[in-house]
Parts: structure tokens; sequence; C-alpha cells
């Protein structure tokens, strides 16, 4: 007699990459919003890395909890089109977010200074040349400032397959080719075109910032080991960290010339677009804090500011999305009123607010009431 399988068991989710998702997605908004004072205290102003490195690092984390298992479970072939189908998903957001934004600083007309909301961030190119420039935003090579973040995690996914494939002939291959692409990326070799009429690259090289999403991943797989609770390493990674604050926050340049003068000099190890490798340092650092004073696998997230940022990161790509807009809706509405503190307390602040509604809404079609 033929014993039934057992039934497989879904894996439960990580409160960590939830909660600090969610709590990324915040500063994500708040950093987007234009002339926005708040942004004074968020993370990046104090060291070398930001909510960037934790989006990415986490999204890679994410993507091994989806994707990986799909590769496990059924193959090559599976994961290829499981891929191919979030970046068809993620390329349309793209699209569509760049054509929201850019009617959105149209209608808005001309800024209190007299700057227009399209020059604002630099879209006058496309509303010169909108024919031409529609098919190389369609190709990837129109990338502007402001719409860069989903076209690097576009290419990044691309090579998700690359890389398992690496780790099943070698798990050190994988490692090896993380690597090796990002120092190709530190030499200028990976760089990838912006403008059709100019030679500037990517503000986020995809090929640079591989290394941090493929670290998140791997951790999440178990390829690479999880750092344990140590108290030598715990020392070292608070020093880090603090002694990364000089050279990253404005007031210490101010203070004395030299703060600023080594901030140039290690720039080409902190710069943003091919990820330097004091930011990758910085953002383990950082980490391994952050997972020590949450508890094993959490256990110390707890209360209902904790929830909310949990279903915010559940629903990362909606509501990023929805800042992306928000946030230059939110800055139009402060040049309009004038800027006061209150002002930005009540702009901040519903912007925040928007992000959670959109989150509960989103997970609440993908639940699929009607279908009950």
């Amino acid at each position: 007699m033929e014993t039934a399988k057992p039934a497989r068991v879904k894996r439960p989710r990580d409160p960590r990459l939830d909660f600090f998702r969610g709590v990324g997605m915040v500063i994500i908004l708040l950093a987007h919003i234009p002339g926005n004072s708040w942004t004074l205290w968020i993370p990046a102003r104090f060291g070398f890395s930001d909510a960037t490195e934790m989006f990415v690092f986490l999204s890679g984390m994410a993507s091994a909890i989806a994707f990986g298992t799909t590769f496990d479970r059924h193959g090559t072939v599976a994961l290829v089109a499981r891929v191919a189908h979030r970046i068809w998903q993620i390329y349309w957001a793209h699209v569509a977010i760049f054509v929201t934004i850019t009617a959105i600083m149209v209608t808005a007309g001309t800024r209190y200074d007299g700057v227009s909301y399209v020059a604002s961030l630099n879209l006058m190119p496309f509303i010169k040349d909108p024919g031409h420039l529609l098919a190389a935003l369609l190709a990837l090579v129109y990338v502007p400032n402001y719409f860069d973040i989903l076209p690097m995690y576009i290419v990044i996914l691309a090579l998700m397959p690359v890389m398992l494939l690496a780790e099943r002939l070698h798990r050190g291959a994988s490692f090896a080719l993380m690597i090796l692409l990002w120092l190709a990326s530190q030499v200028g070799l990976t760089a990838l075109p912006a403008e059709p009429w100019s030679d500037r690259p990517w503000f986020f090289n995809p090929f640079g910032w591989q290394l941090l999403f493929f670290t998140g991943f791997f951790l999440m797989r178990g390829s690479l080991p999880v750092p344990r609770p140590n108290p030598l390493l715990m020392l070292l990674s608070v020093v880090l960290v603090l002694a990364s604050v000089p050279f990253a926050w404005g007031p210490f340049h101010q203070i004395h010339p030299f703060f600023g003068a080594a901030a140039a000099d290690i720039g080409w190890l902190t710069q943003k677009t091919d990820f330097g490798l004091l930011r990758f340092v910085h953002f383990l650092a950082l980490g391994y804090i952050a997972a020590n004073v949450v508890g094993e696998r959490g256990s110390r997230l707890r209360g209902r500011v904790v929830e909310v940022m949990k279903v915010v990161g559940q629903q990362s790509l909606a509501v990023f999305m929805t800042g992306m807009v928000v946030a230059q809706i939110i800055g139009i509405g402060l040049d309009l009123a004038g800027r006061s503190a209150l002002d930005e307390v009540i702009g901040n602040l519903f912007g925040i607010g928007v992000l959670i509604a959109v989150a509960y809404l989103v997970r609440w079609f993908k639940a699929s009431p009607w279908k009950a």
C-alpha cells in the first residue's frame, strides 16, 4: 500500500526581514521628499551606508526564500520563468512610475523660486524630445537619477539564475563571480549608459550592488554562515559604526577641516554608484548590531508599531512605488504651504500614513476576499 506523502510545511516568515524592510521603506520615503529637513536625521547622515543598502540586502534575503526555493524544488526552467515574471512586473512598475511622476511635475508647473518642477528632476530633455527618449526609456538607456533603483534591481534579478547555477557547480563559484563582478565595477568596466547624449552612467551600478544583494541572498539560503552572537565581534561592529560618524556627518567637517579632507580622500571607498567597500563593511557592521539587538529571529520585535512595519515590509514593491510618487506630491505641497516646521510634520506623517494604508490595502487585495 502506497503511503501518502507528508504535507509540505510552509516556511514561516522571518519577522526581522519584514520589519526592517518596512523601516527602510519609510526612510526611503523621507529621503525622497524634496527639501525635507527630516533627512538630516536619517541613518545616511551618520554613516557610509543608508536605506538603499537595507533595501538591496533585504531584497536579496527575501529572494532567497522565494526564488531559491523554486530552484531547489522545480529546477532551472521554473526559476528562469519566475525571475522573468518578476522582472516583467518591476519593468512596467518602473515605466509607470516615470510616466506618473512626469505627469505630476508637468501639471505642477513652476516652483516658488522660478524653477519648473520638471527641471528639478532633470526631466526637461524628455519633455523636449519625448519620442526619442521614450524609446530610450523603454530600452533602459535613459535612466534619470530619481528613477534608478528599479532598473538596478532588474539587472540583479537577471543575475540570479547565473549565481544559483554557479553555486550548483561549486559553492565557491558563486562567491568568486560576485567578487569578480564587484571588482569589475570598481575599475569602470561595467558602467551602463543613463543618457543617450552623454557618458553619464546609471547612478546605481547593478554589478557593484549585486555584492550586497547576493550576500543577503546566500546568508538566507544558508550558503554563507550567519555570524553568531559574539561580544568581541559586537564591540568591533560598534567601534566601526561610531568611527565612521566623523567622516560622514556634516557638522564634523565644520568643526575641523581634517574630517572633510579625510572624507574626500576615502571617497572612492564610500562612493554610492559602484558600491564602495566601506559602504559594504559599514552596513555589515550595522546589520550585525541590529540582528543582535532584536534577538534570536527577532524575538524582541513586539508591539503595534512593529506589526505595522512588518505589513509595510511585506508589500515592499507597492509601497516603494507609492512612496516615489507621494514624495514628490508632498514636496509640491510643502512648497505651496511655505515649508514651516509644522508643514513638514504634517507632510511627513501624511506620507508615512499613505504607505501604511497602501500596504494594508494591497494585503487585503492579495487575500482575494471576494473568493470567500
